[in-house]
């Protein structure tokens, strides 16, 4: 009889290793209603058979159906600078497109019932096994385009990457449907790569140029229960950056120079270093929140203080030199990644959706070593802004990169050439259940607020906990525990850094929190029975930022949030143009619920200052400043932005 995800999941914690401190409640564990149940709902009804359809519509299909003619290539090779890389087309990653395809279907399935969806991922994964290789390869690209260059360039072609994201869909295809088909054919591909890749004589030492197999194994092991996908993950990770630099060896292998490499330097793909030895942010941003998500998956599961101290060194130069006040990262279009420290512009922000979606993994995995708000608050960050701002409200157009500041061109799109950031943020949205909560042996950890019910066992007991809540409009949050026989357990509750105050009772008694918080997190610590409530109202208040002084483009600007949210002004609920705008330090902001825009938000405004546009008839420059009037300026959630008509917006006003 096939086992429940379930208990393959409880199977993987029986090795010989340290047990995972807090491992995600799977999906099918935690409903969710509210903010992120519109959220859900919109990618199960819309975006999940969008993605399918443009998938077909860029003629993915045909590359990964054996049955039909090899397509060639359709998308051209990659061209910059008026010089062809040989090398690089986005048509080599399609597998991934597909794997991401799969699992947003997977958890939207689970969430909303779609039989002719179903038969078609099932079709799709139908191709996969008639695709693999006897002995267990499976690569559309290798197999249908390129054929015979399998392992020939883990640095550019995506072999691994393809691998990683085909191996997350059928865990999650797995564990939403219990359909195990996809996960059989991974599992048999993951078995062919520990036999190529590894540490042993004979086996190549090499690892992928775009990470992201690192953290699927992981996936892979806790679901099966097979160690051994856990000693290639952090085979992948150990050998990363070590001399000889295995780029180098692969590249004079195939015939190359190891100099000829597009990006010039391996602080591209992280590999300039060994991990361990790295303390500093750089290259692709994607590339760069999967291999620090791996890392701290393999920290927690071997108890590995030398990759946790790595993780803590590169969190503090993110957060402290290179991180946009959305969540957003990667300010530059030419690596899609970092530049130098402090370089954070608004309107040429490239700010990969993808990349926002990489550190919400990034941070969620960080809280594997034990709750601590420094890595939820920003898990939050991101989640709320510059990730779900990549995905249009109805859940059918998409951003790739999020400006901080446009004139009004910067739009959604149906789709793009390299669509790795729809399937991308629909996963994240769909698997939203997975961030709210995470299990210990005898402790739950609740990271984030909002409509949802959360079922898991503590001590071989059943409990339920429910929240009701209108966050993140609202901070009240009332818990709810129904536990099937009273148990003992530490129920940790997050109290975010942007709550001026928060106050917690447990059935109706006053919990002093300067007693039971560490680490931004409120520990209760009893035996908890039937009915027990938790009331925890958070004050969320209306704050004004300011970027450190080192940050020359916000100099002299202001940004404004509200508990998790960060806002922006958009042209078409302000009269003046936005650059004119300037908010007087002395002005009162005010928050105000619309139930009937944007689906519900609550909107900031305030009396702030324009300047008029008379008198400039005869010149663009004179000895007296403008004039200026008063204006109503009002303000939404930046996530929300360009779901409207088109026109400007902007997150940094002048401060005045």
């Amino acid at each position: 009889m096939t086992a429940s995800p379930s208990t393959q999941t409880a199977r993987a914690d029986k090795t010989d290793k340290p047990k995972l401190a807090f491992r995600p409640l799977l999906v099918p564990q935690v409903d969710v209603r509210g903010f992120w149940g519109d959220r859900a709902d919109a990618v199960a009804s819309a975006t999940a058979g969008i993605l399918y359809d443009r998938c077909v519509e860029a003629r993915m299909l045909e590359q990964i159906d054996p049955d039909r003619p090899s397509p060639g290539v359709v998308i051209p090779f990659h061209v910059s600078d008026g010089f062809t890389a040989s090398t690089v087309t986005t048509q080599m990653f399609w597998d991934s497109d597909w794997g991401k395809t799969i699992e947003t279907a997977a958890y939207s399935l689970y969430r909303r019932k779609n039989p002719e969806l179903e038969k078609k991922i099932d079709a799709v994964i139908d191709m996969y096994e008639k695709l693999q290789q006897p002995d267990g390869y499976l690569s559309s690209w290798y197999q249908r385009i390129q054929p015979g260059l399998r392992w020939t360039n883990l640095r550019d072609c995506h072999e691994l990457y393809c691998a990683g994201h085909l191996i997350e869909g059928a865990v999650a295809y797995y564990q939403a449907t219990g359909k195990r088909k996809l996960l059989d054919v991974m599992c048999r591909f993951a078995d062919h790569i520990a036999t190529m890749l590894g540490p042993r004589p004979g086996q190549k030492h090499g690892y992928c140029g775009h990470e992201e197999i690192e953290l699927a194994l992981v996936k892979l092991a806790r679901v099966t229960g097979e160690q051994k996908y856990m000693e290639l993950a952090k085979h992948f990770i150990d050998q990363r950056g070590q001399q000889p630099h295995y780029f180098d060896e692969e590249a004079r292998a195939r015939g190359a120079d190891p100099k000829d490499f597009h990006f010039k330097t391996y602080e591209y793909n992280q590999s300039h270093i060994p991990v361990r030895e790295q303390d500093k942010v750089v290259g692709h941003a994607v590339r760069a929140m999967y291999l620090y998500s791996g890392m701290a998956d393999i920290a927690t599961e071997y108890g590995d203080d030398t990759l946790r101290t790595a993780l803590d060194r590169l969190w503090d130069d993110l957060n402290t030199k290179s991180l946009y006040i959305t969540g957003g990262l990667g300010p530059s279009a030419d690596n899609e990644g970092f530049t130098s420290d402090y370089d954070l512009p608004n309107e040429s922000a490239y700010a990969e959706t993808c990349a926002a979606v990489g550190l919400v993994f990034w941070a969620s995995r960080m809280l594997g070593m034990g709750p601590n708000a420094r890595y939820a608050d920003m898990m939050e960050r991101a989640l709320y802004n510059g990730s779900i701002s990549g995905l249009s409200l109805d859940g059918s157009l998409f951003f790739y990169e999020n400006p901080l500041e446009s004139r009004g061109a910067h739009n959604r799109w149906k789709w793009h050439r390299c669509p790795c950031c729809p399937p991308n943020i629909g996963r994240m949205v769909a698997s939203i259940g997975s961030y709210f909560y995470s299990l210990a042996d005898d402790a739950l950890a609740v990271h984030l607020y909002g409509d949802s019910t959360a079922r898991f066992d503590i001590s071989g007991i059943p409990v339920s906990l429910t929240q009701a809540s209108r966050y993140p409009w609202d901070g009240a949050v009332e818990i709810t525990l129904e536990p099937q026989a009273p148990v003992e357990f530490t129920l940790h509750l997050r109290i975010p850094a942007w709550s001026t105050g928060a106050a917690l009772t447990v059935n109706g008694e006053p919990v002093g929190l300067a007693d039971v918080t560490s680490d931004g997190y409120a520990a209760i610590r009893r035996t908890w029975k039937m009915g027990d409530r938790v009331l925890l109202d958070l004050e969320m208040p209306i704050e004004r930022l300011y970027a450190n002084p080192q940050v020359r483009q916000d100099a002299g600007r202001v940004a404004l949030s509200r508990g998790p949210l960060i806002y922006c002004v958009e042209a078409t609920d302000n009269e003046s143009q936005l650059h004119r705008l300037t908010l007087p330090r002395t002005a009162s902001v005010e928050a105000q619920q619309r139930p009937e825009l944007l689906g519900g938000v609550v909107t900031l405004s305030a009396t702030a200052q324009a300047d008029a546009g008379d008198g400039w008839q005869n010149g663009l420059y004179r000895p007296a400043p403008p004039a200026t009037t008063k204006t109503r300026l009002t303000a939404i959630p930046y996530f929300a932005w360009d779901n409207r008509e088109p026109g400007e917006m902007l997150v940094w006003l002048r401060d005045g």
